[in-house]
């Protein structure tokens, strides 16, 4: 007959086994994943991220749920996914808005470097720098030229203080010493619109908003903001070559859990988001975003969070007071 102590010890061998092989990744995933988007349903964040969950439910067999927070420019989502357990049945949609936040609040109940493990990258996603085909300006160093002609008299368009619209201008500025005057519009569309109307001359907006007018010849678009040109506009310079060295906005998409998730896990995630991304079908449909695919190593994506919530918090600081 076998002593209680034996069999005890059969038990605690036993659960020890399995709590290795979870923490190991062997038994990773074993039940549905929560996707959290820190964004309300629809947009480029949410199809984003139902390409790769689909590719991760495809390989693992589980289902991986999108579920949209959206509320308080990211900060509902992302506090969601700072609080869930770090067992990586809780990824997070991170992207440039996402980081851009830490720079717009004192305060926040989550710190987007401490508390979060980035995974890899999806895609990167450029702006494109239009003007009204009114505005006598051919190329970016003629834009500068006439707003420094012209100090304060050529409207912009933005959607609020910290996002891409406005930073990308607020950089542009910063780094020409140009001044122009900011309007403020509810998103992408009303800012199109406004330009399209000769009611704004310059507009930094996202390429797939923006190609259809630029293909119609309704808008003239001078370049890029991305470090390498775009394979959506190849022929399109990038702002930096053009003239303003060192410009660079991506406007980029990956993957995070919360900080404490097992390494192998994140190891497990990081090499079925490459794949994913990697795949034909993912990246058609990310080109036909206006999306460049992209992906990284967990420390590679580490280090660009990190710089990039520093250069736009920085930025923010010194431009305070300025976020039409």
């Amino acid at each position: 007959m076998l002593s209680s102590r034996f069999v005890a010890g059969v038990l605690l061998a036993g659960t020890m086994a399995l709590g290795a092989g979870a923490m190991s990744g062997q038994e990773y995933p074993n039940r549905p994943i929560r996707f959290i988007v820190p964004y309300p349903p629809g947009g480029a964040t949410t199809h984003t991220a139902r390409l790769v969950a689909q590719k991760l439910a495809e390989a693992w067999g589980q289902n991986v749920v999108i579920d949209n927070r959206g509320g308080a420019a990211t900060v509902v989502g992302t506090e969601l996914a700072a609080r869930a357990a770090p067992d990586g049945y809780t990824l997070l949609l991170a992207n440039f808005g996402w980081a851009v936040t830490p720079g717009l609040h004192d305060k926040l109940p989550y710190d987007v470097v401490r508390d979060f493990s980035p995974i890899s990258l999806i895609a990167n996603g450029s702006l494109a720098l239009l003007v009204h085909p009114a505005v006598p300006a051919q190329s970016v160093k003629d834009l500068v030229a006439l707003a420094k002609a012209r100090p304060g008299q050529l409207n912009y368009g933005s959607s609020g203080g910290g996002s891409s619209s406005n930073l990308g201008t607020l950089l542009f500025q910063s780094m020409t010493g140009v001044r122009m005057t900011g309007i403020t519009y509810r998103g992408g569309g009303p800012l199109l619109i406004a330009l399209l109307s000769g009611e704004l001359q310059v507009v930094f907006v996202s390429i797939s908003a923006a190609m259809p007018h630029i293909t119609a010849g309704k808008l003239r678009v001078l370049g890029v903001s991305s470090p390498k040109r775009t394979v959506a506009l190849p022929d399109v310079p990038t702002i930096a070559e053009a003239g303003i060295d060192g410009y660079e906005l991506v406007s980029w998409y990956g993957v995070a859990v919360p900080a404490g998730t097992p390494q192998p896990i994140i190891s497990k995630l990081n090499g079925e988001v490459v794949r994913a991304v990697e795949s034909a079908d993912v990246q058609k449909a990310l080109i036909a975003q206006g999306l460049d695919p992209a992906s990284s190593s967990p420390a590679e994506f580490s280090r660009y969070v990190a710089g990039e919530v520093a250069k736009w918090a920085k930025l923010i600081k010194e431009t305070r007071g300025r976020r039409e």
